[in-house]
């Protein structure tokens, strides 16, 4: 194999950077994986790993243990936000995209937690309190300055660094995002709080003029996610770690149903980040470096393909790295086969928007009114939506 005996360093302990650490790992790669955090912790909230993602994690040998964690989705639900009066109900157990894997909902965390046990499982070494300040990209190894002062050298290098990826920027130079004008709010909410004897394996939309609401259950329903979009002219930075005052959540969603303005009640800590669009790199590699996941395509969470996007990155790139002798040539086609495909996904985050937050009373009507006529004359043309999305298994594409 093309990558057993390789070395290769891995900048991010998040999700793509762990399943990359793990898909080179088992091909025969010594994998060492830098994280500027002092040690792994809880952060974060709510994901979807829909079946495109779980395809991976299945592919990895860790469908049981995803499983185990995970929450399976039965439902998503539409509801407008005057009342949360029913607009369309998706059963996802219905739904046949051509991939038999689970639609899961999970907590960061222990996603995160589940993939970095099975990196060291796999021999992967994990560094935490390593910041690197930036990246200089020869034509035989990368140079890592370190916040400490010291430095790392590295043949191969995978930038799995975020949105502010430095790796990023040493290819394609330093670029500005764009303020979308939409602002989110995220907190969970534990239910023993909430007086439901049952909390629903269901994703609650609930759609208003200007802003959004998904509400779904983590950790077997012990925990509610809530993630809420506003748009507004001012912006906030990005990051997922910007406290709030609970109260300006609930304030931007006072008109919303009461089982809603309930759960905003019990939100005690809140973090806000402001929503931005960042073009597709252009350069995914260069060198011995490549990027992976939001260092390569960062997109607007309304698809819920951030972290699956990550997935199929990592899975993508071990195995043309391990196809190819020559480590730009696997390069090369790791990017020819990701680029279209998470350009289009790019674009549907962005589209769906406007379906969530039409302002507009009368079109608002009309268009809730045209999806309830055909989610019961054809409900599975709204199934078959998102076909090419979740259908889609990267690990048997050849």
């Amino acid at each position: 194999m093309a990558l057993k005996g390789k070395s290769i360093t891995i900048l991010g302990a998040g999700i793509g950077g762990l399943t990359a650490a793990i898909a080179l790992a088992r091909r025969g790669a010594r994998v060492t994986v830098m994280d500027q955090a002092p040690e792994l912790t809880e952060v974060g909230a709510g994901l979807q790993i829909t079946p495109n993602g779980t395809a991976v994690l299945a592919a990895l040998g860790l469908a049981e243990r995803v499983a185990s964690i995970g929450v399976p989705l039965e439902a998503v639900e539409l509801r407008d936000y005057r009342g949360g009066q029913l607009v369309t109900r998706l059963d996802m157990r219905e739904a046949r995209h051509g991939n038999d894997n689970p639609y899961l909902l999970l907590h960061r965390a222990d996603l995160v937690d589940m993939l970095a046990h099975a990196a060291l499982r796999h021999g992967v070494t994990l560094l935490f309190g390593k910041k690197v300040t930036g990246v200089a990209i020869g034509f035989d190894q990368a140079n890592l300055p370190l916040e400490d002062g010291s430095q790392r050298n590295c043949r191969i290098l995978i930038g799995a660094d975020g949105i502010h990826s430095v790796t990023r920027q040493a290819m394609n130079g330093p670029r500005e995002p764009d303020f979308t004008g939409q602002v989110a709010w995220r907190a969970t909410v534990e239910a023993r709080y909430v007086p439901i004897h049952d909390m629903p394996r269901v994703a609650t939309v609930y759609m208003g003029p200007g802003r959004h609401m998904v509400i779904y259950p983590l950790r077997d329903g012990r925990l509610i996610n809530i993630v809420a979009v506003e748009e507004r002219k001012n912006w906030v930075a990005e990051g997922w770690n910007h406290h709030d005052d609970p109260a300006n959540l609930r304030r931007a969603f006072s008109s919303f149903p009461p089982y809603v303005r309930r759960l905003l009640s019990l939100c005690e800590n809140v973090y806000l980040w402001g929503l931005f669009s960042h073009p597709v790199a252009e350069n995914w590699y260069q060198g011995g470096a490549a990027i992976l996941g939001d260092a390569a395509h960062p997109t607007l969470p309304f698809l819920a393909q951030g972290a699956n996007m990550a997935l199929e990155d990592a899975w993508v790139l071990a195995e043309e790295m391990d196809r190819h002798d020559e480590l730009q040539e696997g390069f090369a086609a790791y990017q020819k086969r990701r680029q279209n495909r998470v350009r289009k996904i790019v674009r549907g985050a962005a589209d769906n928007t406007r379906i969530y937050h039409m302002a507009s009373a009368p079109l608002r009507t009309a268009l809730h009114a045209g999806m309830r006529l055909t989610s019961r004359a054809a409900p599975g043309l709204l199934l078959g939506r998102y076909d090419w999305l979740y259908g889609h298994d990267v690990t048997r594409e050849n």
